[in-house]
């Protein structure tokens, strides 16, 4: 089948978590390498785990982390343009809408669709142009299964991208799911006719053995269906920021508690484990990675299921991460017990942005933030600190003067991330604050609204040796260098790109010179 003449690839998938964002970033870096002007884009996302990024006015603006990282393997700045709409799940089947980076109100799905649709279609076809302008081949990532019949009339981020960016169609098939060839045969019977036919091939993501054994399967869907399979890509994963909650570790592994940061020489009994609540509303969990990177740190999510007498047992240290709803988070943690286990936790202890609200003493105008009618609500009580509400939301890239006390002490220069978050934070009583004046520190706890806090070498440095030093642990000698990146120094980028350049055929892609 020859691929349209389009300078748009859609990649789209079978399911969700198909290995679309892989692929994205990978085209992405290796058509940067290949010398074309790349851009990323997804026309609509739905995800708790964002970043910042410039509107076309200059202004800040939210994207989807995906996004954020495709324009970092694509060497040019985030825009908005490349997520002009995103979806974040805040609860009650609602989520917030954010059109063109800025947050405009919460709708339901069907309200969604029936009032706010239309006018998401647009800042997607308007973003998509502007794109198209400045750049030689834009790649778009669908969201989830490019076949669900049920939304073919309002599917933004798949069937209509198709449609208004005259894109080339790449699917991805997920076999480490099972039932590769019987998902790519449905999802190609399942699709509009148009859509169809702007479909150049598929590809085979997350495969472990001998490709070869594919041979015969791959022969008859290519004859059966006339889309041919482009390539087999191994089950590697590059080090890309996860997306989604579906990447974080099963709650059912490892006993009762999901762990990620085992891959490394240190045996178990000499690792420290941090702690991480599995708020049902996370958001910016990727703020956890750097950790799960250190040697012998082990990052443990710990469900919130009131299972367990003892939810903080065995931890070392405790990071409650973002909360995409703070209040009913707060209360799903009071809930399981884990507030009265945080008040007698010994360790350290870190809030970020939703976390750190939580960890203080009330929230004030609830009824905003959470689902509820209650106007205040009582926090753990761990920081002196008093959050009040209000529909107005801080979204901007910030640098913070680091003042190393509490669970960061010895740290100093500067840190840099982004604020996204509703809410403002003051003390109740003179506390230390190390990371500017709405973050607050004691001996034991720190609460902040820096996202990308433990992307900062010195920061994660200083944090992960208190974390050893409070354990009375021997923390190990033999560590990669801040600068080092994984496999022979090759960024996550890189390692994508090569991912798709040595195992897709591009050729069909119709990107002429620069595939």
């Amino acid at each position: 089948m020859t691929a349209p003449d389009t300078d748009t690839i859609l990649v789209a998938g079978t399911a969700s978590h198909a290995g679309k964002s892989t692929l994205a970033a990978g085209l992405c870096r290796h058509l940067s390498r290949n010398g074309a002007a790349v851009a990323p884009f997804k026309a609509q996302n739905m995800s708790n785990n964002a970043r910042v990024a410039l509107t076309p006015e200059g202004e800040w603006g939210e994207i989807g982390v995906s996004q954020y990282v495709q324009a970092r393997a694509a060497r040019v700045p985030p825009s908005t343009d490349m997520n002009p709409v995103l979806l974040k799940p805040r609860g009650d089947g609602e989520s917030q809408l954010v059109i063109d980076g800025e947050a405009v109100g919460d709708a339901a799905a069907g309200e969604y669709y029936e009032s706010h649709w239309e006018g998401a279609r647009e800042a997607a076809v308007a973003a998509h142009r502007r794109l198209a302008a400045d750049h030689d081949v834009i790649v778009a990532e669908g969201a989830g299964s490019i076949a669900e019949i049920n939304l073919h009339d309002r599917d933004l981020a798949n069937v209509e991208c198709a449609r208004f960016a005259d894109a080339a169609v790449l699917i991805a098939v997920d076999i480490e799911r099972g039932g590769a060839f019987a998902s790519l045969y449905g999802t190609l019977e399942l699709l509009p006719d148009d859509v169809r036919e702007r479909v150049a091939g598929a590809v085979i993501t997350k495969f472990r053995g001998d490709p070869s054994l594919l041979a015969p399967g791959i022969a008859e869907i290519e004859e059966r269906t006339g889309v041919p399979i482009l390539g087999v890509v191994p089950h590697d994963d590059p080090g890309l920021p996860a997306e989604d909650s579906l990447s974080l570790p099963d709650e059912t592994a490892a006993g009762d508690r999901g762990v990620l940061g085992a891959d490394d020489a240190v045996p178990e009994e000499a690792a420290v484990r941090i702690a991480v609540p599995r708020l049902p509303r996370i958001s910016n969990f990727t703020d956890l990675e750097p950790l799960a990177r250190e040697p012998g740190v082990r990052v443990a999510y710990v469900p919130l299921d009131g299972s367990g007498d003892a939810p903080l047992d065995g931890a070392d240290a405790v990071v409650l991460p973002g909360s995409k709803n703070t209040v009913d988070d707060l209360l799903a943690l009071r809930d399981a017990g884990v507030d009265e286990a945080l008040r007698e936790f010994e360790g350290p202890i870190v809030g970020l942005c939703g976390g750190y609200q939580i960890l203080g003493e009330r929230i004030t105008g609830a009824d905003i933030e959470g689902t509820g009618s209650a106007s205040t609500v009582e926090g753990v009580g761990v920081l002196p600190v008093e959050t009040r509400f209000s529909p107005e939301k801080r979204v901007e890239r910030v640098s913070r003067t680091v003042d190393g006390v509490g669970p960061l002490a010895g740290a100093s220069g500067t840190a840099t991330g982004y604020e996204i978050h509703m809410g403002r934070s003051s003390p109740t009583e003179p506390v230390a604050r190390p990371l500017g004046p709405e973050s607050a520190a004691t001996d034991r706890a720190l609460g902040t609204y820096l996202h990308g806090l433990f992307e900062n070498g010195g920061v994660r440095e200083a944090f992960v040796s208190t974390v050893f030093a409070a354990a009375d642990a021997s923390r190990p000698t033999d560590r990669p260098q801040p600068t080092g990146g994984a496999d022979g120094g090759r960024s996550p980028y890189d390692r994508a790109a090569d991912l798709v350049a040595d195992n897709v055929d591009l050729s069909a892609l119709g990107l002429g010179d620069v595939a």
